[in-house]
């Protein structure tokens, strides 16, 4: 290992350009870091904290392009969280030696990186602080993910809704295809019986795999009611062991799943009003709960302070609820209590129309910040650490999917649009 890395300075050095990156560039600037211990071709991660985008490439486009997250998810269920596991395994449609960094931390659903090394056999030093470094990554985008913006509420609630419709698309149009075929083989007209039977086999496994996909897919963009509401209360636990106030945590009313987004939202509105609730002079009880009520959450916090003054939720709130739709309903008598309900929907009745920017994958995104800031391909290239030949492959794909002509278009569309520079990465 570099000497360096016994300075706990440049560690440091290191946690603190992997926290500043910008959600975008996480996985990107991981994998610099990564580099520099664990030397790769190219990195694949599967998150649960993501609905928009759970599945993220980057290195070699021969590896990155082929990948699929059926192959991830396999690496998924060999991975063990907090060890640094070297593997064989198929990723990009090869079998591969593979390391596999997994993470499972307090806060978010965790994350897997399935790592193409450039050396067989990493030193085991070496695999033991990546795997230390992924868990530190893991935790701050678990963190960043439990309360997101509005504009990226919106963008993910709408990209998610996008995702989801496809999928079922494309599974139905599979699954009608898997099931003719099996209905043909199991027909009998086949004079070869043991082609036949592995010809069903094969199809019937397919039939369960293409399943397994969106069971995955809803698994990873939706959590059960309930168990986002224990998260809720393990959240606000130190702050209800600590008040003189009496709290009451009522378990959800409904049955149902919430997006995951949706599930952020709902936590982050519950506990501003508790807080704002136990501010209020004179608060003796608290009641905090959630109804599942047809396409709607409604979301009530009631206490029992006789100063209604700071009835109205503060702005912050109101933004993150009327973004996705939602509304307050506030009911306050002065000398009884106050009682606000968030309504807020449990997802949108048509996909909105995407951003031109939310057509474009992370790294099309960093490279269009170059092409805004007037960089030309191999400035790029040099600053994204990728060959040239790549930086034309994806400046072509973002001239389609922008459906532009030349590089000064999207450069002003980026500008109109306010994308952020790509960080840049200085060793």
């Amino acid at each position: 290992m570099d000497a360096s890395w016994s300075d706990p300075r440049h560690v440091l050095d290191v946690v603190e350009r992997l926290l500043s990156a910008p959600r975008p560039r996480l996985l990107t600037q991981f994998s610099i870091e990564l580099g520099k211990l664990v030397p790769h071709r190219a990195a694949a991660m599967q998150t649960g904290d993501c609905p928009r985008s759970p599945l993220k490439v980057v290195g070699d486009p021969a590896i990155a392009q082929a990948v699929t997250s059926v192959e991830l998810q396999r690496l998924v269920d060999r991975s063990e969280p907090g060890t640094a596991l070297v593997v064989d395994g198929v990723l990009g449609g090869v079998e591969r030696r593979l390391v596999l960094l997994a993470s499972s931390p307090p806060v978010g659903k965790g994350a897997v990186l399935a790592v193409v090394p450039s050396s067989p056999e990493p030193p085991a030093a070496e695999l033991e602080l990546a795997a230390r470094l992924w868990h530190i990554l893991s935790t701050d985008a678990g963190q960043r993910a439990t309360d997101p913006g509005p504009e990226v509420l919106a963008s993910n609630l709408a990209a998610a809704t996008a995702r989801a419709q496809a999928i079922t698309d494309l599974g139905q149009t599979h699954a009608t295809a898997l099931s003719t075929l099996l209905a043909v083989l199991r027909s009998g007209r086949l004079p070869d019986a043991a082609a036949r039977r592995t010809a069903v086999d094969l199809a019937a496994d397919a039939l369960l795999e293409l399943k397994g996909v969106v069971d995955r897919d809803q698994a990873l963009s939706a959590e059960p009611a309930g168990a986002a509401f224990a998260v809720l209360k393990n959240q606000l636990a130190d702050l209800v062991r600590h008040t003189d106030v009496e709290v009451d945590l009522v378990s959800p009313v409904g049955e149902g799943s919430l997006a995951q987004d949706i599930a952020h939202t709902a936590r982050t509105l519950t506990r501003g009003l508790v807080l704002t609730a136990l501010d209020r002079p004179a608060t003796t009880r608290l009641r905090a709960s959630w109804r599942l009520d047809g396409s709607v959450v409604r979301i009530t916090v009631r206490d029992d302070s006789p100063d209604v003054a700071a009835a109205v939720p503060a702005g912050g709130l109101t933004e993150r609820l009327t973004t996705l739709g939602g509304h307050w309903e506030v009911d306050a008598v002065p000398g009884w209590g106050t009682t606000v309900t968030a309504v807020l929907p449990l997802g949108v009745a048509e996909p909105p129309e995407l951003r031109p920017l939310d057509r474009l994958n992370p790294r099309e995104i960093e490279v269009l910040s170059g092409i805004s800031q007037g960089l030309r391909n191999r400035q790029i290239a040099e600053q994204l650490q990728l060959s040239e030949h790549t930086v034309k492959f994806h400046v072509r794909n973002i001239l389609d999917k922008l459906d532009v002509s030349s590089r000064g278009e999207a450069a002003a569309l980026a500008r109109d649009l306010r994308l952020e520079p790509a960080t840049r990465h200085t060793a």
